[in-house]
């Protein structure tokens, strides 16, 4: 009987079983794998700001100013990357010193700095697509991805917004932990916190209040390597870096020749800091990147080619009440609120390791400003000139010398 069966009808049959097995095939990976932003170029293009052509007066005195500002912090030390742009054009950029300070290789803007805590943003955001995705929930707590976690009570929203109650990484293992591997990475502190006795005093009740605590950017770290099956540093590629088309931005535990290509070094009192014990542990630090790189995930953020805008008002929604003042945070940022509790300023410092840095934005007046150093220094968080020069003197008289 089958051999009276048409040869048409058998190559129809046989058509039908590929495009059900190509189908069945498709489904399962994307019940699996989040499928990755395709973002057109000519959006990526419009990332990049532009060069002020023919500057009215009043810009070309506000040019002039940052100028005289920046000559001055250069004699006081400062050695790094800076970019100001505001209603998407450069007001400012330049280099001062160098990469290597024993090598006198001149920075340039290519030049890589490890971003400290501006990398708790990007941390931040990495949750927050998959939160999008349906994979998180800000109502998860640690144990879902980590059942042997000794802190219980503690969820994704804490972490985020540093509600935790969780110790400090860095100050919670004595030295008789420390054994092994030499440089301890992620998982391991997760390990350490589930073994290890007895077991770190936490700083407070989970929710009760706020405490800026490494830990909670660790843990995020760790929950998005547990969730995708990836790399951290693979997913931020994959998921943000890659469609805003930031070549530059690498982390830390990347040692391909891409990655380690224009990394600078940090320094402290003229001095090179080698590495450090907990450099490997990320999410909290470890992100290298370049004044134009953060420019693009900034602008790319706020335009939603990440996140949608319901949860990027999350990211920016003050969350830290229990001390009176306009400082706050919210999922990755700090911020400066208005009197109605909105956010005035969104803004990100950090340091490690002779590495200064900061992202500070005035979402209103349109104002970005990048200041990236790789030789410890404090003037690079001293704003209060520069705001001054920028938003224009009298509006900003609450804003403390040093943020």
């Amino acid at each position: 009987m089958l051999k009276k069966v048409q040869p048409k009808v058998w190559w129809a049959a046989l058509a039908v079983l590929v495009i059900l097995s190509v189908s069945w095939g498709l489904v399962r990976k994307n019940r699996s794998e989040p499928e990755e932003r395709v973002i057109n170029a000519k959006k990526i293009a419009k990332l990049d700001p532009v060069p002020v052509k023919n500057p009215d007066p009043a810009t070309a005195l506000k040019i002039s100013k940052i100028e005289d500002i920046f000559r001055r912090k250069k004699r006081a030390g400062f050695n790094g990357n800076v970019l100001i742009v505001q209603k998407g054009q450069i007001l400012y950029e330049n280099s001062f010193g160098f990469a290597h300070l024993r090598d006198k290789d001149s920075l340039t803007s290519n030049s890589r700095f490890q971003l400290a805590s501006l990398s708790k943003p990007f941390t931040a955001i990495a949750i927050l697509k998959l939160i999008q995705e349906g994979r998180v929930s800000l109502d998860d707590s640690v144990q879902r991805f980590f059942p042997d976690f000794p802190y219980h009570g503690v969820t994704v929203d804490m972490l985020l917004s540093h509600r935790s109650g969780l110790p400090n990484y860095i100050y919670s293992f004595p030295d008789s932990v420390r054994r092994g591997r030499k440089f301890p990475d992620n998982m391991t502190i997760l390990d350490w916190y589930a073994k290890v006795i007895p077991t770190p005093t936490p700083y407070n009740r989970p929710g009760r209040s706020f405490n800026y605590c490494n830990t909670n950017y660790c843990v995020l770290a760790a929950i998005v390597e547990k969730i995708t099956g990836e790399d951290f540093g693979k997913y931020l590629n994959a998921q943000i870096f890659a469609p805003l088309g930031m070549l530059n931005t690498f982390l830390v535990t990347d040692t391909s020749s891409a990655a380690l290509q224009f990394r600078t070094a940090g320094h402290q009192y003229g001095r090179r800091l080698e590495k450090d014990y907990f450099d490997d542990v990320v999410g909290d630090k470890g992100l290298y990147s370049t004044t134009g790189d953060i420019y693009r995930f900034y602008n790319g953020l706020t335009s939603g080619l990440l996140l949608d805008k319901k949860l990027l008002d999350e990211a920016f929604k003050p969350r830290s009440f229990e001390r009176a003042g306009i400082r706050n945070y919210g999922y990755g940022f700090r911020m400066h609120t208005k009197p109605d509790n909105t956010p005035r300023f969104l803004y990100h410092g950090g340091w490690w390791k002779g590495y200064n840095t900061m992202l500070w934005v005035c979402p209103e007046d349109e104002a970005v400003i990048i200041v990236l150093g790789n030789s410890y220094n404090r003037s690079t968080y001293d704003l209060r000139e520069l705001l001054e020069v920028i938003h224009g003197e009298g509006k900003i008289e609450d804003i403390e010398k040093e943020i």
